[in-house]
């Protein structure tokens, strides 16, 4: 019996030459990503007693969920973490510059992100590298600070799911939808501690933003990690920026899944992820008329330059409705860039929305748009949980950028094929 991508390179890593689901296996990871959360990581690093961090080359720390800085506190971990990235020598430090962004995005943009590698993060959707092939996960803040003392932590091995897609997406329906279709099918806990993959016809035909948007949001189905294997498509994305060597890791013909799921594209709808739970899921048409204060286009599921561009479309010549405000933060400030440079940010400001500096922002409440009591919120985001966008009297929906920048064209939750 062959192996699946999560026993395959969890055999490799380990130095082992088969692994099944259930093993515990020993690895050290290729590369290892955190953001403002280093603050914490660090003062846990430092209790541990070991001065030197055991691979200051193969840390990433990426500033980016409260940037700049809205209060002391967060003013104050930034500055604890600098110096702790100058006192180490970590050289792979994302300030709050024009050279950083969103982690998940500048991890990619920057070359980390490799397929066949293992990669740990202290956040949760680090399974978005998946998209180039890689063994992505988040983990815990103590067993981050346990890595950069001793470059080692133990993994279970995942049983696997495979999900077949065929088929093209309708007019008006992205890969937002189809994810949030999944979630909906399988429930918040319903690959709980499973190997997502992702194979078929259309995986192939999907962008490299759409691949990522996929593997981003399959923790929100508990998995463990979510893969596509890599094709022309992600190597030409790496020719040049891959910063170390990788070898692509393919799962084996024969290899044993406890599931297969197989989805037609073509049956997609716009969807939307109702309050409080991602796997409350149902069409737009059965929510359209919902009234909305709040339209967020932005984070690192939906804040690529493709997403910008989905909005600026239909928006164009176009205002968005009185008493709406429309939020638009693109991912990175490369992204930022290119928006600026085709002239979608224009088309954007003119319909009324808000142009916000790269970075989390209100995604997880912490600036840049947080909602008062009894407020409704259509984000792009990966999490619609009470409180999330910093009040707990508030509700948000999830969509696509399409169902978004439509809602907030209308002052109401609307079906991006209206517009189109």
């Amino acid at each position: 019996m062959g192996m699946t991508f999560a026993e395959k390179i969890l055999a490799k890593k380990s130095g082992l030459s088969q692994v099944k689901p259930g093993d515990v296996v020993t690895v050290e990871p290729d590369r290892v990503m955190s953001h403002d959360n280093a603050a914490s990581i660090i003062k846990l690093f430092k209790s541990i007693g070991v001065e030197r961090v055991w691979n200051a080359d193969k840390i990433v720390i990426i500033l980016d969920h409260a940037v700049p800085a809205p209060t002391d506190k967060h003013a104050l971990n930034h500055k604890e973490i600098r110096e702790f990235v100058k006192e180490q020598g970590i050289k792979n430090f994302y300030d709050t510059d024009s050279d950083g962004g969103v982690c998940h995005q500048v991890f990619c943009e920057e070359g980390f992100a490799l397929p066949g590698h293992l990669i740990l993060g202290s956040d949760s959707h680090t399974c978005t590298y998946g998209a180039f092939g890689a063994f992505s996960t988040g983990i815990g803040r103590s067993e981050m600070a346990a890595i950069w003392a001793v470059g080692r932590i133990w993994l279970r091995v995942p049983e696997s799911i495979r999900i077949e897609l065929e088929g093209e997406f309708p007019q008006g329906v992205y890969a937002k939808d189809l994810i949030l279709r999944i979630i909906g099918d399988l429930g918040a806990d319903g690959a709980d501690y499973r190997s997502v993959e992702f194979s078929g016809s259309a995986v192939k035909d999907m962008s490299i933003s759409d691949r990522m948007t996929l593997c981003n949001m399959v923790i929100e189905m508990g998995a463990k990690n979510g893969v596509i294997e890599p094709d022309d498509k992600i190597l030409s994305y790496l020719d040049g920026i891959a910063k170390s060597e990788f070898e692509i890791v393919k799962a084996d013909p024969d290899a044993f899944y406890e599931r297969v799921l197989r989805y037609d594209l073509s049956k997609i709808e716009p969807l939307v992820a109702k309050p409080h739970g991602v796997d409350n899921v149902l069409p737009v048409r059965e929510v359209r008329g919902v009234r909305i204060n709040q339209a967020f286009i932005g984070t690192c599921t939906n804040g690529r330059i493709e997403d910008l561009r989905i909005a600026a479309r239909l928006l164009k010549g176009r205002r968005i409705a009185k008493g709406v405000r429309l939020i638009v933060i693109p991912a990175s400030w490369r992204v930022y860039k290119q928006a600026l440079r085709e002239g979608v940010l224009e088309i954007l400001i003119d319909s009324g929305a808000i142009i916000a500096p790269p970075g989390c922002g209100p995604c997880m409440g912490n600036h840049l748009g947080i909602l008062a009591p009894g407020e409704v919120c259509i984000s792009t985001a990966n999490r619609n949980f009470k409180g999330r966008m910093g009040n707990p009297e508030s509700e948000i929906y999830l969509a696509s950028p399409a169902t978004v920048a439509v809602s907030a064209l209308m002052g109401f939750i609307a079906d991006p094929r209206e517009v189109l």
